[in-house]
Formats: structure tokens, C-alpha cells, sequence
């Protein structure tokens, strides 16, 4: 078996790009190759195996010259013209079995997934590919509503904990933020308008009248960037608030580790993979509710300061659980590779 995987190659290392690095470095380890095109503006060095086109005739010439028996297209946000169209592109490659995972998990409850019929270019483009993935069951329903069957999709969540997961230390400027700043306060997420990360900015004044010592960290990058640091220098508190852009996935995993509170504040969200990964390290959540928050988040409303001031404090007051010791979780990982060898079983 040979995959190839079109998506999102990080950075910046969102959700949809650590599911992707996740399955394939599952993959190398099991001495299945996969290689990974770049379907991004965001660019890096080339390296073994990763390709970045630089437009759609290149990215063509790579579907029609690489070897692969899987070709895997991975889409977060909206189902746009380009995205359905790629993805009719994959499923019209000769000698191999298209595999599609949507990873929009607040997709379904928008006026466009609300108005699209068996008939729309989503419901023709979907039912092309050989396997759907959805990562949560809304999105499970959508696939069915526009004429998926059945047997060709699955449901399986982005998240895994891999049993080579180095433990490394916090890079600087984190070490020397975390050492002068208890309790900690961490969001990690793109730095975009879906969230309300503004809000978060907001809160860090308030909760420092009572813990004087806190710091808030917001790990991403994304359109915002600019105007969030002009937000954060107007505030008396600017000092305590670090926004350190993109940090590679096992340093962000030790920044949630050493935080108190992970803050996932937003006005349009899926099943956060970054939640997932804060609740199985033992970090406590605080999120809006979505109606698609696993077991263990706290829930507040959307945009509400004082629910959210309130959430901390009782969190930040309250008696920590211990520690467990993180455990290896790849399920997810195997769910996928199961779902390949049965789809070239056919």
C-alpha cells in the first residue's frame, strides 16, 4: 500500500494538520509509505516526500507522476468550488481509491450545509469518493443527507496520542513566560474571526485582580495576528499576554501540560482537537458551547464575559485532580488504516 495525503502540512499546526502528520507518521512507523502534498499558501523548504505546488497545474502534475493506491484529501471550513472540485480531481485518478476526511465539525449547522440537496455540487462531489470520514456525527448525518451510503463513511475523530511522543522542553520565550507567570491561562487555535479571541484578552484583566500573578499564552497564527497585538498593547496588563505565533505540536503539547486552564472561546467551532489533547494531559477546559464538546469540558455561553470569569475562578479555586499518567491512544490512527485496507480489498 502506498497513501497519498492532500491537505494542510503544518505550520501553522491546527487541527486538521496535526490529523494529517499524525496519520502519516502512523503510517511510516508501520513501513507503509506516504507522501503529503501541500494544498496551502503556507510554505516551507520542500522536504522527503512533502511537496508544495505552487498552483493547480503543478499540483495535477504531481497526482498524475507520484505512486500511491490511496489518495486521501483532507478539507477543513467550508466546502468551496475549488475544495469540491479537487476533490472530484482525486476521485477521477486511475489505479486508486479516493478517501476524503471533513474535518469542519460546525459545517452541518450552516445555512449552506442546511440548503445543499443530493442534487448540489457537494452532494455529486461526496458521492464520488470511495470512503467519507466524518469527525463527529453531525457530519456523519450531512454525508447521509446528500445521498451517502452507508457503508461509505465512517465515523472517526481526529484525535491521537502516539506512543513516541517525545516529552521536550518549553522553547524560549514559553520557559521564561511560564516561569514568571502562576496560574497559567492557554489558548491554542488559528488566530482567526471564528474565534473570540478578544474575549480571552478581556478576561486575563479580571482574573488578575485575584490572582495577580497569571499570564495567558495564545499559541497560532492566522489574520488576526496584527490586530490582537494592537488589542493586547492597549491593555495594562499587555506584559502578561504572550502571543509566541506557530509552536511545533510536542511543545505546545508540554505548554497545555503546564498550563491550568485551557480557554477555547469562539462563535463558530467543531470538535477541537487541541481540547481533546488538554483533557487526555489532565488541563482543564473551558469552552463555548457548541453542543459538540466531549465529556469533562465546562460550557459557557457564547460571548458572555462573566460566564467566563466565572468558569475560571471556580476552576482556577477548585482542588486539582492528580495527574494521571498519559497513555498511548492510536485508535483513531488504526480506524483509518483499517478503513484503507478494506476499501483496496474491494
Amino acid at each position: 500500500m502506498r497513501v497519498l495525503q492532500l491537505g494542510p502540512y503544518p505550520p501553522p499546526h491546527g487541527g486538521v494538520q496535526s490529523n494529517l502528520v499524525a496519520i502519516r507518521r502512523f503510517l511510516l512507523k508501520r513501513q507503509i509509505p506516504c507522501a503529503v502534498i501541500n494544498i496551502t499558501r503556507h510554505r516551507k523548504t520542500a522536504a522527503e516526500q512533502v511537496y508544495y505546488p505552487n498552483n493547480a497545474a503543478q499540483l495535477f502534475q504531481l497526482l498524475l507522476t507520484l505512486r500511491y493506491d490511496i489518495i486521501h484529501l483532507h478539507i477543513g471550513g467550508m466546502l468551496t468550488r475549488r475544495l469540491l472540485g479537487l476533490g472530484l480531481v482525486c476521485c477521477s485518478m486511475p489505479h486508486s481509491k479516493a478517501v476524503l476526511t471533513f474535518h469542519s465539525g460546525g459545517y452541518p449547522s450552516t445555512p449552506e450545509a442546511k440548503s445543499a440537496t443530493t442534487n448540489s455540487l457537494a452532494g455529486f462531489s461526496l458521492r464520488r469518493f470511495d470512503g467519507l470520514i466524518g469527525v463527529n456525527p453531525e457530519i456523519i448525518a450531512f454525508f447521509r443527507k446528500l445521498g451517502v451510503q452507508a457503508e461509505r463513511a465512517r465515523l472517526i475523530y481526529p484525535h491521537a496520542f502516539m506512543d513516541d511522543e517525545p516529552r521536550v522542553d518549553l522553547p524560549t520565550p514559553l520557559a521564561g513566560f511560564f516561569a514568571n507567570h502562576r496560574p497559567m491561562l492557554i489558548s491554542v487555535g488559528l488566530l482567526e474571526p471564528e474565534y473570540d479571541l478578544p474575549l480571552q484578552i478581556e478576561i486575563l484583566g479580571r482574573v488578575r485582580e485575584n490572582f495577580p500573578s497569571a499570564g495567558l499564552v495564545m499559541i497560532g497564527s492566522g489574520s488576526l495576528e496584527g490586530d490582537l497585538r494592537k488589542q493586547i498593547q492597549a491593555q495594562p496588563w499587555a506584559e502578561h499576554i504572550l502571543l509566541p505565533g506557530d509552536v511545533a505540536h510536542q511543545a505546545t503539547l508540554r505548554a497545555i501540560s503546564d498550563s491550568d486552564v485551557m480557554l477555547r472561546t469562539t462563535f463558530y467551532d467543531g470538535d477541537a482537537v487541541s481540547i481533546r489533547e488538554a483533557l487526555h494531559l489532565g488541563t482543564p477546559v473551558i469552552a463555548t458551547d457548541n453542543a459538540m464538546r466531549p465529556p469533562g469540558v465546562t460550557l459557557i455561553p457564547s460571548h458572555n464575559l462573566s460566564a467566563l470569569q466565572q468558569a475560571v475562578e471556580h476552576t482556577l479555586g477548585s482542588p486539582r485532580a492528580p495527574r494521571q499518567p498519559t497513555t498511548t491512544d492510536e485508535t483513531n490512527l488504526q480506524a483509518i488504516l483499517d478503513f484503507y485496507q478494506e476499501l483496496l480489498a474491494k
